[in-house]
């Protein structure tokens, strides 16, 4: 079970640093080296909001395959996955099937690190 968390966490924080990396070199202006939604880029502009979203999906990447802050990554990463899965479901299908990866292996290592999220899921916290 190690071996399959660690292939999906490496996996999904390779595509990640991936994308973001991706988003950047379009965003300066060169062809991509990867394939991307023209839609998405499109919807994202060439402005702060693709630097602000591949600037995440860089450093959460990175934070996955180095194996640190790992549950911290997944979380701020969902918000991101949801999008990205509404996207290639409503607008452009091309890459839906890398999305749904993409929601598996997040979903996968959310269930393994729910532990990590016991105390964010409290109704009312301690204070200590």
């Amino acid at each position: 079970m190690h071996l399959l968390i660690r292939i999906a966490e490496i996996l999904l924080g390779v595509i990640f640093l991936g994308a973001g990396l991706n988003g950047y070199v379009v965003l300066f202006g060169f062809e991509a080296f990867a394939p991307t939604s023209p839609a998405a880029i499109e919807f994202l502009g060439d402005g702060y909001l693709l630097a602000i979203e591949k600037g995440v999906e860089i450093i959460t990447g990175i934070l996955l395959i180095i194996r640190r802050f790992v549950p911290l990554a997944l979380v701020v990463l969902a918000s991101i996955i949801v999008n990205i899965l509404a996207f290639h479901i409503f607008v452009d299908s091309e890459l839906l099937l890398l999305a749904i990866l993409v929601v598996l292996l997040e979903a996968l290592l959310a269930w393994y690190y729910r532990e990590s999220y016991k105390g964010i899921l409290e109704s009312r916290p301690k204070v200590r």
